[in-house]
């Protein structure tokens, strides 16, 4: 072969790597644009909860976002021509959406007597019970950094919700602190047992499409608790179940399953922090909101055990 013909193949073999490198670092920084993206639209959803929760009782307010939701996520697949209606796993299926029914329930309760900003770290804390859960249910190993890590959510999450005043006890934002930690318990059951869906079934998209009308039908029998009929909700109330149900959970929902195609698990529970800062911020501009500096101590220890139990390394720890 001549030198020049070598030089040519050489040179074409370089550029098509440099490609392939600029195309997966384009992918990369999209992905993590999309992940902080759904991580802002989550953090708005506390606020507006704090809001819509003025004009809704909670037991009509989750259920109604859910029918929302559910409605314009099943418009979607059935314009992109992507529904299906053979899933495996039913039963898992089944699970997946009681305890997503549940742990939104206990969440919209809870944040009737707990502030916006706090509901965003306890429902974050889900990290830390996958770690404590995870070695149990799915037999990972539980290493030094999530150790490390259990400790340090279990440290922030006793300064937050006491604020090392123990006359909280006396209050009804103690029950609202627990409903919503408990809210977060409840999730990590959801998440874990969704790692086992994505494993078994192939069809992941049309499985979590089919996960809300179940979470739906769940929550259908708390509907007749209420204290609200839906056509007593004033504007005010329809915008805040409007806004939680697409810009909160339809559109963030995808674009965090997008970032999820390029990067890893992991980094995206990290960068999905800016949940918690975007809450903390709209809770004290519009709600006013206080933040104490014992609870933001709390604050920073919850956010560095979420870091420890979420790092990369100790995915394999």
């Amino acid at each position: 072969m001549k030198p020049k013909s070598l030089r040519k193949i050489l040179t074409k073999k370089a550029r098509k790597e440099c490609f392939l490198q600029e195309s997966s670092f384009t992918k990369n920084r999209r992905a993590i644009f999309f992940t902080i993206l759904a991580g802002v639209l989550w953090g708005t959803s506390f606020p507006a909860i704090k809001i819509g929760l003025n004009y809704v009782d909670a037991m009509l307010f989750v259920f109604l976002r859910f029918l929302v939701a559910s409605l314009v996520n099943l418009m979607a697949v059935v314009v992109a021509r992507k529904i299906e209606f053979k899933f495996s796993n039913k039963r898992l299926l089944v699970f997946l959406g009681l305890s997503n029914g549940v742990a939104y329930l206990l969440q919209y309760i809870g944040m009737n007597y707990t502030s916006a900003a706090k509901a965003s770290l306890f429902v974050n804390l889900t990290a830390i019970w996958v770690a404590l859960l995870s070695p149990k249910l799915i037999g990972e190993r539980f290493g030094r950094r999530k150790t490390f890590g259990v400790l340090s959510g279990i440290l922030g999450l006793l300064l937050v919700t006491t604020n090392l005043s123990f006359s909280l006890l006396s209050e009804g934002q103690l029950v609202g602190d627990l409903l919503v930690i408990s809210a977060g318990i409840v999730w990590a059951f959801f998440i874990i047992y969704s790692k086992i869906l994505v494993k078994n079934d192939k069809g992941i998209l049309q499985s979590i499409t089919w996960i809300l009308p179940m979470t739906l039908l769940f929550m259908l029998p708390f509907v007749l608790f209420s204290v609200n009929s839906s056509f007593s909700i004033p504007i005010e109330g329809w915008l805040a179940i409007m806004y939680t149900a697409i810009f909160c959970w339809v559109i963030p929902y995808y674009f965090w399953l997008e970032g999820l195609k390029h990067i890893s698990a992991s980094t995206s529970t990290i960068l999905l922090l800016t949940e918690i800062l975007i809450a903390t911020a709209v809770a004290v501009i519009l709600l006013n909101e206080i933040i104490t500096l014992v609870s933001a101590i709390g604050a920073f220890f919850i956010i560095i055990a979420i870091v420890l139990v979420s790092s990369r390394s100790n995915q394999r720890s």
